[in-house]
């Protein structure tokens, strides 16, 4: 069926129940918002009906109805969101003398409907009745009779809508998208892989496949439960995208597009710029810092880009500054004086593309050989999903930091000679592949690396991958592949190496559960974009160089005055004098949100001597707590203390504190000694107090302290890192992933280590995911789940706990019946485990629960209590990690 419309495009010959729009609720609500300078801003909240589904609107505008007449603005939301979440913006742009609109879309907030997923019947229908009701409005320019002059902007799902409704709608006079999608199937399908991970955020974040249309709820069910997408499926969302109505979209258009985003990626930005400027409309292509995994989403700038852009194509100022035709923001590092990404503008007269003065690097390697494992796991890691706040606020991989991983014999790679010169990449890296498979449906995820120097280090510029599938003959005879690589914008320095990776699974996306082998080999050079006419501008000279002095002067002169000094730190607490740690109430929310948060409420107490293992998935808050800890970062609610000290950065207890965080930076041509040594003087702190020796000792390095850190094993490099950490014996140790890259036998040296430095009455505290190695080394347990604590206590006693029993069974059992035994009453959750499946009682007896098993026709085989941690985090926090 075609939902594009394509003779449905005048303001009256819309579906009537769209073009009649009927007010509901009187004359609506009207509220005054006002700062000190800033004029009133009026909000008048009416529902609409648009035949028989109700929209939540508000109108923002400045002045009474008779103060003039002015362009129009709608602001649509973002996917799960609602018209509360485009006020400050609507403010904004109403004090700058628009009539902005906003609205819940259907499904969302207070309106009625279905999801649609911007539905040209449903979603697109609601926009032109939207317009139809400014036309009406006596604060509005009109072009003509039934005509406003309008402007839509939005981001995401708010984005694709501005563009849907410029393609259905001639009224549109001027658009301006954000983090959006061209084509919804290429989105969710790439080359007919499944995201299944953003597809379920999807579904979630819209409440559930039950608050979608009947037939898009079907269409994932369908997709999710096969891991293959099918014609019919990618039919139905190519019908609502954008790119259905793209030669229709001939408004100017400004593309606001995210670069640290693996849901919609750069490629969807380049698409809509080739499809507006085919017919003949101003666009203009932003890259911002942020995107839908995170980073800074730069809301001031753009705020300020689209209010000028309206300002040029609705209010016809030709003196607006709409800024350049294309634009870049680039992170390169960090503010020391507030942890913030520092940002920089790069810009070219034109938009280049994603293929502008290409470079060849060669590759070498042989072809390889490699397995898709049964089940397709342990799947390798490239993008997180939802990361945002959780990564610091910052795009990870421009700062050098890799958070990527590929398991051994599950990827081939190819590598470059290191570089002679720096390199920038911007745009998509492309690269000819031979591929074999033993199966008739090969899945494979292209990624290239910036690797350093040494080999070990590797960087996946903002985390992207992209899928290839190859079927049928053409997987088992074997098949040329030109790979075109995620666009990027990356600088690799001089020394470094591209690596080009095809590995066999991606945690993101679904690939065959059929075990299989692949081989690949190479076919071409890697052929690098390099935008030559995007230039980066001057850095300017730091905020503090201008305000340091005047702030030394006041706080002088304040000093003076005062005679003495103000304190934020509250003071000691005598009763925790010989407490190593407690944490109360600790909240801190994600960067630029005030309800979402990375650690909720959170409270526990560490004693001398005691190992503490902080346990939780992906996500749990466990970093971001060591973090705080550390007086890295601030929290925004509760206290952490450390021997009755309150802890802010810089405080002095921190003395007492020894962290290992990530691999420490050595000066590979220096012994392991002499690294230490240099790294003691560099505290300021004398030389007696280092206590090396006893560090040296516990840390079990013997004689390879004489020896050059490039000579070292990761085990040895890993175990000098936590020497320095213990430098100082401080009383409070923090591990975290201490045996990350580290052998069995390395690891249990590593164990080994741990225990002795407690056993002299100190403590430690390791983060870590592997649960037998916890269980092995600690004494005492916190596990958390989102942010919040789930329990705490002795490892043998969440161990051995009661309240969690292990029932064998005959054979697996299904979903929908773990789900029916989750459900129960008195049944806090169950998960599937080998020969059966893990209960967490919450009320019921074990004899109750036996009964309610066999009424189910469980085919129950044993019941008891388990004894293992795996089994115990797995049924705490729900099966979620």
């Amino acid at each position: 069926m075609d939902l594009r419309l394509p003779e449905m495009r005048g303001p009256r010959r819309w579906l009537a129940a769209a073009a009649a729009v009927v007010v509901l609720a009187g004359a609506g609500t009207w509220t005054a918002v006002a700062s000190d300078d800033a004029p009133a801003v009026h909000r008048e909240d009416r529902i609409l009906d648009t035949g028989g589904v109700k929209i939540d609107t508000s109108l923002f505008t400045v002045g009474s109805s008779g103060a003039g007449k002015r362009p129009a603005v709608l602001l649509a939301h973002g996917f799960g969101g609602s018209k509360e979440d485009m006020r400050t913006q609507a403010e904004e742009l109403a004090r700058d003398g628009y009539a902005v609109l906003t609205w819940s879309a259907r499904g969302f907030g207070r309106s009625t409907g279905k999801i649609g997923l911007n539905d040209p019947k449903g979603e697109v229908a609601d926009v032109s009745g939207l317009i139809d009701w400014l036309a009406k409005r006596p604060e509005v320019t009109l072009d003509k009779a039934g005509d406003p002059r309008v402007g839509i902007a939005g981001a995401s799902y708010g984005g694709a809508v501005s563009l849907l409704a410029a393609g259905y709608d001639q009224r549109v006079d001027a658009i301006a998208p954000q983090i959006t999608y061209w084509n919804l199937a290429d989105a969710l399908f790439p080359d007919g892989v499944f995201k299944k991970l953003w597809a379920g955020m999807f579904v979630n974040s819209g409440g559930g496949c039950q608050q979608f249309e009947k037939q898009l709820c079907e269409m994932y069910e369908r997709v999710a439960e096969t891991g293959t997408p099918d014609a019919e499926a990618r039919q139905l969302l190519e019908d609502r995208s954008p790119s259905a109505v793209g030669d229709r979209i001939k408004v100017p258009t400004l593309i606001m597009q995210g670069q640290t985003d693996s849901l919609f990626p750069l490629g969807h930005a380049d698409a809509i710029a080739k499809a507006v400027r085919a017919n003949h409309a101003p666009v203009d292509v932003d890259w911002i810092a942020g995107g839908h995994d995170g980073g800074d989403m730069e809301v001031d700038r753009v705020y300020a880009r689209v209010d000028a852009w309206f300002d040029r194509y609705l209010k016809d100022d030709k003196n607006a500054d709409t800024g350049p035709a294309f634009r870049i923001t680039r992170t390169g590092g960090v503010d020391s004086t507030d942890g913030e990404a520092q940002l920089r503008g790069a810009s070219g007269d034109r938009y280049p593309g994603l293929a502008s003065g290409l470079h060849s690097v060669p590759l070498t390697g042989r072809e390889q050989t490699f397995d898709n494992p049964a089940g397709a796991g342990p799947p390798a890691v490239s993008s997180l999903p939802g990361l945002g706040g959780a990564a610091g606020g910052l795009s990870l991989s421009s700062l050098g930091v890799g958070v990527s991983l590929d398991f051994p014999g599950q990827f081939a790679r190819f590598d470059s000679a290191p570089l002679r010169s720096d390199l920038r990449i911007t745009g998509s890296p492309t690269a000819t592949v031979h591929i074999a498979s033993t199966s008739d449906d090969a899945v494979l995820f292209a990624k290239v690396y910036d690797v350093g120097p040494d080999g070990r280090q590797q960087v996946l510029p903002s985390q992207l991958v992209a899928p290839v599938r190859v079927e049928g003959s053409g997987a088992k005879g074997g098949k040329d592949v030109t790979l075109t690589l995620p666009a990027v914008d990356h600088e690799l320095q001089k020394g470094h190496r591209l690596r080009l990776v095809l590995s066999s699974t991606d945690l993101a996306y679904a690939s065959p559960v059929q075990p299989a082998t692949y081989t690949a080999s190479l076919k071409s050079d890697l052929h690098v974009p390099t935008a030559p006419g995007v230039t980066t501008a001057a850095a300017p000279l730091p905020a503090w160089v201008w305000w340091l002095p005047i702030t030394g002067a006041v706080a002088a002169l304040a000093l003076l005055l005062t005679g003495r000094r103000r304190t934020a730190t509250p003071p000691p607490d005598a009763d925790l004098a010989d407490v190593p740690l407690q944490i109360t109430d600790l909240s801190k929310r994600y960067a630029k949100s005030a309800d979402r948060y990375a650690v909720r409420d959170l409270s526990f107490r560490v004693e001398k001597g005691q190992v503490l293992g902080l346990l939780g998935p992906n996500g749990a808050g466990k970093t971001t707590t060591l973090r705080m800890l550390m007086g890295l970062i601030r929290p925004d609610g509760g206290e952490i203390r450390v021997f009755g000290h309150a802890i802010r950065p810089g405080a002095p207890v921190l003395s007492r504190v020894g962290a290992f965080v990530e691999g420490a930076g050595f000066l590979p041509h220096l012994s392991g000694r002499e690294n230490l040594e240099l790294y003691w003087q560099a505290t300021g702190r004398p030389a007696e107090d280092a206590h090396l020796d006893e560090a040296l000792e516990i840390a079990g390095l013997g004689e390879a302290l004489q020896r050059a850190v490039r000579t070292y094993s990761q085990g040895m490099r890993q175990r000098l890192a936590i020497a320095q950490a213990m430098l100082g014996l401080p009383d409070l140790l923090i591990l975290d992933e201490p045996t990350n890259g580290l052998d069995p036998p390395q690891i249990r040296e590593m164990r080994e280590v741990m225990i002795r430095y407690a056993a002299a009455g100190r403590t430690v505290i390791v983060s870590s995911h592997l649960l037998a190695e916890v269980e092995q080394t600690c004494t005492h347990l916190v596990v958390m789940d989102r942010g919040k604590l789930v329990q705490a206590g002795r490892v043998d006693e969440i161990v051995g706990s009661g309240d969690t029993l292990l029932v064998g069974t005959a054979r697996p059992l299904d979903d929908p019946l773990v789900e029916k035994i989750a459900a129960l009453p008195g049944v806090g959750s169950a998960v599937p485990a080998d020969g059966g499946l893990l209960v967490r009682l919450d009320g019921a007896s074990t004899p109750q629960l036996l009964a309610e098993l066999l009424r189910l026709e469980v085919p129950v085989e044993s019941v008891g209590p388990h004894r293992r941690l795996e089994d115990a985090f797995l049924t705490l926090i729900g099966g979620t990690s």
